[in-house]
């Protein structure tokens, strides 16, 4: 079947300037529609639009928009019945045939598989967003799983394996941000702020002397703080 004239497939409408001059209508398309429309509802037989058409100016083109309506094919059919032109007949039994079409088994069943296909689509979208979802929090969840498995408190060392850097790199960062001292000890703010305790540990001395030093150790609290300054 040739087509005649455009049909909208997803709205089953046709555009009334199209059909207009598909009928060969001489009456200003303005009057015409306004003549045609009568009894018919907006937002339900037919929908207002704008549509754009080049035209010459100035020995350029110019895009000037339209007013224009997209209509029902039940409108499209009576507006041809009513029209009485050389085509109003043809165009009429094209726009039956187009929607016995439409409504055939062969073409309802194309329509339920474009939609199926649709929905598979959206459903593989939204896999895999889930599926990077997944990968971007698996490294988090891994970190929290070794934190809330370790000890009371760890070591910097023990800290700087656990976020995957330099035992000396994560000094000197912490101690360049003010959150170690130049021993290594932590600022008394961070220690009230429950991310670090000091243990002493006692250790012999050249002379044979037992001297006591002190080490920062980071509770779970602490790690996670520093994993979010680095």
């Amino acid at each position: 079947m040739d087509e005649l004239i455009k049909v909208n497939e997803n709205t089953m409408t046709v555009s009334a300037r199209k059909l207009h001059e598909a009928l060969g209508i001489a009456k200003r398309f303005s009057v015409w529609f306004e003549t045609n429309s009568q009894g018919f509802i907006e937002g339900e037989d037919y929908t207002s639009v704008l549509v754009g058409t080049e035209v010459q100016n100035n020995g350029g083109i110019q895009i000037r928009e339209l007013q224009d309506y997209e209509c029902s094919l039940d409108m499209a059919k009576h507006i041809c019945l009513m029209s009485h032109t050389g085509r109003s007949r043809q165009y009429r039994q094209y726009l039956i045939e187009v929607e016995k079409k439409w409504n055939s088994p062969e073409y309802v069943m194309a329509r339920a598989l474009k939609m199926a296909n649709s929905q598979i689509d959206a459903l593989e979208a939204d896999k895999l967003l889930l599926t990077e979802k997944v990968e971007e929090l698996t490294p988090k969840a891994d970190f929290f799983d070794a934190v809330a498995s370790s000890k009371d408190a760890i070591s910097v060392s023990d800290t700087a394996k656990l976020l995957k850097t330099g035992q000396n790199r994560l000094f000197r960062y912490l101690r360049d941000k003010k959150i170690l001292m130049r021993d290594n000890r932590p600022y008394q703010k961070y220690m009230d702020a429950g991310y670090f305790r000091l243990i002493e540990q006692k250790y012999n001395k050249p002379d044979g002397e037992t001297g006591i030093g002190f080490k920062t150790l980071v509770t779970q609290k602490g790690v996670d703080f520093i994993r979010r300054q680095i």
